[in-house]
């Protein structure tokens, strides 16, 4: 069977129920300086922003299940439908709601379900667990946008050949399939330099889809009629069916707004904010008016409202910027693809994964390279499959909508436990944007066999390998610590049985989960070879519910056994979106203090650079005990494959590092 480095015995402790360290990134995000406006620009909106493309044509798309007519009522209805869910899912959810609850900086899912548990765990486990499993699907469910968000994107953009000259239909595919791939291939190369460009482009992009639905607009004025809610309440009303079942493309419109809760810790939200209501949803807003306008014009612009705005002079020139701009908003989705596979490593749902940072300066920018294949493979599937953007439309909304009401969900959760509001007051407000959401989901629920399984699959799949590996590695937990027995008696054993071990001259640093059981790579090292260091460190590294650690936080010391032992505890304490250093840490530590004055043990310096390294290395084996199906014991342990190799992770010299195996079955 797979051998494996253990989660946390390479050293990891998780400890996402206990109160955090204070202290996040440096400048994580209040600063609204024109540069960082700009910034979230390129990275955040790149999804909602490409919106635009495609929302439209689908609405009013022959293929549909549900087509809704092309007549002037339903125009105006469907712009007004638009735009105000637009605003309320987008403006007042995520806007107003949702990014004010914060994990020290951070926000997205991952954010409220740390935020969850912290503050419900005194409440009762099973509150806890309940809200974070709801959480953690919904984080599943990202998974599932992160790989049909670069299908449709640049899918959708690469049709506007069709525009520009029909001849071009089978090239569409072919092209999207060449880009698609060589932006997966270009990802291991990180976006430092890359992302300077993006918010420029994005800024050109905006000012570019407002002046053409502005140009649309002036062929039919009274288009801006439909920004009033009465169209969009009466339209419900009066054409409930129609209405309803065209929420399940409408929902294209708001494809994205996790981002900008998700990427809250990297811009802020006062930046994210402005950017947001003052250029992106005007210029949205001024696109879809614009193409209703036009299809009011000449109802045959259906068939590509969004590139039919430009004259056709002009319409090459928009394709390529629109193929740019969807290549931003697939970045912008694959990167936190990483981010949330990074942080449910770090909040122990995956394997340790191995990460790589792309920037020294923008500690957010890492690469997965495990999730980057993964993604690459499954994205070209879906754009081989379905072959169109209208296709893949019926699929997209679903993951996106169920992303938004289960952190819609939390957020009111949050509010009742960390604010205090009572529910009285949050349900004014609850009952009325739920309602809404779970209309969406509804009508995403009418096209389930239309594609809409796709993203329920994904989530369902990706849901259960996450508390598959939560649950596996408690039971390796719960095992491990029947073989490594309590590390105070240990101790206490090698001092009184001194004489039958050898002490060694230098430095040994075993990682460990903590500090009350005995690593097994010093058990056998001191029980088979008889041999131990003169000094000897036991080191854990602990993942803290918070994003970042500061540093005067970083290390703590703690002394083991008897002054003549030389032994003792380092904790290092990392947030869930660092990367441990292992060597650069121990770097900073006070050796002189570690160091016992007593003569028992020889005085010489301890020298981290010379140290050598122990891990401990699990071999998982399916045992007989009922502690999980079969099938979830071979996933656990499939799942385990993909662990990142413990002395990459943790930055040790490959020269001075130990290795030594155990067996458990789970």
């Amino acid at each position: 069977m797979h051998s494996v480095a253990d989660q946390q015995s390479g050293s990891e402790t998780n400890t996402a129920d206990a109160v955090p360290l204070s202290g996040h990134r440096p400048g994580a995000a209040e600063s609204v300086r024109p540069a960082v406006v700009l910034g979230a620009l390129g990275v955040v909106f790149g999804d909602i922003g490409t919106s635009p493309i495609y929302t439209f044509q689908t609405l009013f798309d022959p293929a549909d299940p549900h087509p809704v007519p092309v007549t002037s009522d339903n125009v105006y209805g469907m712009v007004s439908l638009i735009f105000w869910s637009v605003m309320v899912i987008v403006t007042v959810t995520y806007v107003l709601l949702a990014m004010r609850a914060d994990n020290n900086g951070e926000g997205g899912i991952m954010a409220l379900i740390t935020l969850l548990r912290r503050w419900t765990a005194p409440r009762g486990k099973r509150v806890a667990f309940g809200l974070a499993a709801v959480g953690i699907f919904g984080a599943s469910l990202f998974f599932g946008d992160s790989m049909i968000t670069p299908a449709i994107s640049v899918l959708s953009a690469v049709e506007g050949l069709e525009v520009v000259r029909p001849g071009l239909h089978e090239l569409v595919v072919p092209i999207t399939a060449v880009i698609i791939v060589v932006l997966f291939l270009v990802q291991r190369h990180g976006t430092a330099v890359v992302g300077r460009m993006f918010g420029p482009v994005m800024v050109v992009w905006f000012a570019v889809i407002g002046l053409c639905g502005i140009g649309g607009i002036t062929r039919h004025p009274q288009i801006l009629r439909a920004l009033s809610p009465t169209y969009a309440l009466g339209y419900a009303a009066g054409h409930p069916a129609t209405a309803f079942f065209a929420l399940a493309a409408i929902v294209l419109a708001v494809t994205g707004a996790e981002a900008l809760y998700a990427d809250m810790g990297h811009f802020g939200r006062r930046a994210i904010t402005r950017a947001w209501l003052w250029l992106v949803l005007p210029a949205c807003a001024l696109s879809y008016l614009g193409q209703g306008a036009l299809i009011l014009d000449d109802p045959a612009n259906i068939r590509s409202p969004f590139f039919l705005l430009v004259p056709s002079w002009g319409r090459a020139g928009l394709v390529l910027l629109a193929t740019a701009a969807t290549v931003i908003a697939s970045q912008a989705v694959i990167t936190g693809a990483y981010s949330v596979a990074s942080q449910a490593a770090q909040l122990g749902y995956l394997p340790r994964l191995r990460i790589t940072h792309t920037s020294e300066h923008t500690i957010g920018q890492i690469y997965v390279p495990w999730i980057n294949w993964m993604l690459m493979v499954s994205v070209l599937t879906l754009v081989f499959a379905f072959r169109s953007s209208s296709a893949l439309a019926f699929a997209y909304g679903m993951a996106d909508m169920g992303t938004i009401t289960i952190t819609t969900l939390l957020f009111f959760f949050v509010a009742h436990t960390r604010w205090n509001r009572p529910w009285w007051q949050l349900g004014l407000v609850a009952i009325p944007l739920l309602t809404v959401d779970l209309l969406f989901v509804a009508a995403n629920l009418t096209k389930l066999v239309h594609g809409a399984w796709l993203p329920l699959l994904i989530g369902l799949t990706a849901f259960t390998v996450l508390i598959t590996w939560q649950r596996g590695r408690r039971i390796v937990t719960a095992e491990r610590l029947r073989h490594e027995g309590s590390l105070r008696e240990f101790i206490e054993s090698l001092h009184h049985d001194s004489s039958e071990t050898t002490l060694v001259p230098g430095t040994a640093v075993f990682l460990n989960r903590g500090k009350e059981t005995a690593p097994l790579a010093l058990r056998a090292n001191v029980e088979h070879n008889h041999v131990r260091h003169v000094y000897i460190v036991i080191l854990s590294v602990e993942t803290e519910p918070v994003p970042f650690v500061r540093h005067e936080d970083r290390v703590r010391v703690d002394y083991l056994g008897y002054s003549d032992d030389g032994i003792s505890h380092i904790s290092a304490h990392y947030g869930y979106m660092e990367a441990p250093d292992i060597p650069a840490l121990l770097a900073t530590v006070d050796t002189t203090a570690l160091a016992t004055a007593d003569t028992a043990v020889p005085a010489e310096p301890i020298d981290f650079d010379q140290a050598s390294f122990f891990l401990s290395k699990i071999d998982l084996r399916a045992g007989k005990k009922p502690t999980m199906p079969s099938w979830r014991k071979r996933l656990f342990i499939a799942t385990s494959y993909v662990t990142a190799d413990a002395t990459e992770y943790f930055g040790l010299p490959y020269d001075r590092t130990v290795i030594m195996g155990a067996r458990i079955e789970v």
